[in-house]
């Protein structure tokens, strides 16, 4: 009762808003593992990875289960969960990094202390808000053991429903798991980003995206976000080609869906455009990026976009 209860509070997802600077997926994922849109833009060396020792508890080091007491079974034990849960995700929101720690910590353990297992969703979302919170907070390992421990246990999950009938686990359940597992890619792919490690980074993306367009479709907000991303990982490693691939069918669907980061999307294809040394096209495609960020009030996209511009006036003058 309280693991169905849990997820609620937590919005399975739908309330997961990144504070700036955790770089979250920045449009929604939708179904039991949805996500609001976020703030931000968009290798450790190829390995096998292997779970964290002791899995849940491993990744969560000193973290501790504490024993329930008689009197917190029950109802109160479920309001009391609940405005924990939802204290965290304020916190978190707020940039309260250290306190949202403690009281998603709190809200597992005594999750963990009772009948949930540890490859519960409600567990799996909460872990991947600490992941990302030890990212911002620049403690690496706890936030790669974070990540992994989220993106390994939902592959072994996801691996065991494959096969299980309707009747057992209704489809839309098993959708919400992959799509949780979409999530996870997504933001250890920003996470990568972040921290130069283009060639991991663009695995996660790959996988992330590949994920979206099953589960959602390609013309889903969080699909095209997604490609655009993709598109940057793989222009930064110089594959400039294959990123303008990306980025110009995120474009088009961008314009088609009218994508709330339309502007966006054509800040990241000018961009390579420029690198491409096509700086005709970059220079008509950013100045429509910098009038859709006008018109949207995005101050910050204006900014960068105009930033942007003056860069590609300055290479245009030095190729000539």
């Amino acid at each position: 009762m309280l693991a169905a209860a849990l997820p609620r509070a937590l919005g399975r997802l739908s309330a997961l808003r990144y504070p700036a600077g955790l770089r979250p997926p920045r449009a929604v994922w939708r179904g039991g593992a949805r996500g609001e849109e976020g703030s931000g833009r968009t290798g450790f060396a190829r390995r096998r990875w292997a779970r964290p020792v002791g899995g849940a508890l491993g990744f969560l080091g000193a973290f501790s289960l504490f024993p329930r007491d008689a009197e917190e079974d029950g109802e109160d034990a479920i309001i009391l969960l609940l405005k924990r849960a939802k204290m965290a995700n304020v916190a978190f929101m707020q940039g309260q990094l250290d306190n949202a720690e403690k009281l998603y910590k709190a809200s597992m353990s005594y999750l963990l202390s009772g009948d949930t297992k540890e490859d519960d969703n409600a567990i799996l979302e909460m872990s991947l808000k600490l992941a990302s919170i030890y990212a911002a907070q620049k403690q690496h390992k706890l936030a790669l053991a974070g990540y992994e421990f989220c993106i390994l246990t939902l592959e072994e999950k996801i691996a065991k429903q494959k096969d299980l009938p309707e009747d057992v686990l209704p489809a839309e359940e098993k959708a919400n798991t992959r799509l949780l597992l979409g999530m996870s890619l997504d933001s250890y792919a920003r996470y990568l980003l972040n921290i130069n490690q283009l060639p991991a980074a663009q695995k996660m993306y790959e996988k992330a995206l590949q994920i979206s367009k099953d589960v959602q479709g390609e013309t889903h907000a969080q699909t095209v976000v997604l490609m655009s991303d993709l598109a940057t990982v793989l222009d930064a490693q110089g594959h400039h080609d294959e990123a303008y691939s990306y980025v110009k069918r995120a474009a088009e669907l961008a314009k088609e869906t009218q994508h709330p980061e339309e502007h966006m999307v054509l800040n990241n294809l000018a961009a390579i455009l420029m690198h491409k040394k096509d700086f005709l096209q970059a220079k008509q495609v950013y100045k429509e990026a910098l009038k859709q960020a006008q018109q949207k009030g995005d101050v910050a996209s204006v900014q960068h976009i105009q930033e942007e511009l003056a860069e590609l006036a300055k290479r245009r003058k030095d190729s000539k």
